[in-house]
């Protein structure tokens, strides 16, 4: 079986869609995992993920790129602060909000904190989904270390999190105000009428025409006005075709 076999017959058993990745980087990141493990080819290697659910948990694992922190890039969410998430609030009194690709839950905690100071006891519906649902077994659980709680100043630390040993644990006052659930951006369908969407640096590791139906089913997503919060290290050349402003550096607005 080769690599391209392969990709096909993941997609057609397990449903993931492994020719939206770029090729070279995904090629590099597989035979790596397979010298670890042993597996000599593409062949074993599907054969393990069909018939062993825990070694395609691990696959899923190994595959995503489960990188985050709590505000990740401070100014672009100093801008979501004090200038995206108000003028949500000027038109809607709750706000509907989808974080994408959430890896172990840095983001969507960050968007609770952030909701919590900005408009304080009003009950928003924030999502936070990824592929992964091991990464999304941990971030329910809320446990990070230093590194990933590095951009949170300390009145945020001692009023959102608890400290144990060297590790900072979100409070459950916070973690009741995210909804997380499995969810595939490449196969699945998505919800829609959100007032805000953050999917940040995710879709640099797929196919410029899986880049293109991703940003068009997430501007289907938006409700009119809503805004689009990407990485700085991503841009969509094609914003206008999709329905799209650019209102600030990694923020695009629906138009109405």
């Amino acid at each position: 079986m080769d690599f391209t076999e392969f990709q096909r017959r993941m997609l057609s058993q397990f449903r993931l869609d492994l020719l939206s990745y770029k090729e070279n980087q995904l090629k590099r990141r597989l035979e790596g995992m397979m010298a670890r493990q042993k597996i000599a080819s593409y062949g074993d290697l599907f054969s393990l993920l069909r018939e062993d659910r825990m070694a395609y948990e691990t696959f899923l694992d190994q595959l995503t790129i489960n990188v985050s922190e709590f505000f990740r890039d401070p100014l672009r969410w100093a801008e979501l602060q004090k200038t995206v998430l108000p003028g949500l609030l000027q038109a809607r009194n709750t706000l509907k909000i989808w974080s994408a690709a959430c890896s172990n839950g840095p983001e969507p905690y960050s968007l609770a904190i952030l909701l919590d100071e900005i408009s304080p006891g009003k009950n928003h519906r924030l999502e936070a989904s990824d592929i992964d649902k091991n990464i999304l077994n941990a971030a329910a659980v809320g446990k990070y270390n230093q590194d990933m709680v590095r951009n949170v100043n300390p009145e945020r630390l001692n009023k959102y999190f608890t400290k144990e040993n060297n590790y900072y644990l979100v409070k459950d006052s916070v973690k009741r105000k995210v909804t997380f659930k499995r969810h595939d951006l490449l196969t699945e369908p998505y919800g829609q009428g959100y007032d805000l969407i953050v999917c940040r640096n995710v879709t640099i590791y797929f196919t410029r025409e899986a880049q293109d139906r991703i940003n068009s089913k997430f501007s289907q997503a938006l409700t009119s006005g809503g805004i689009l919060f990407i990485g700085g290290s991503e841009m969509i050349f094609n914003y206008q075709e999709l329905g799209l402003e650019k209102l600030l550096p990694c923020f695009y607005r629906k138009v109405a």
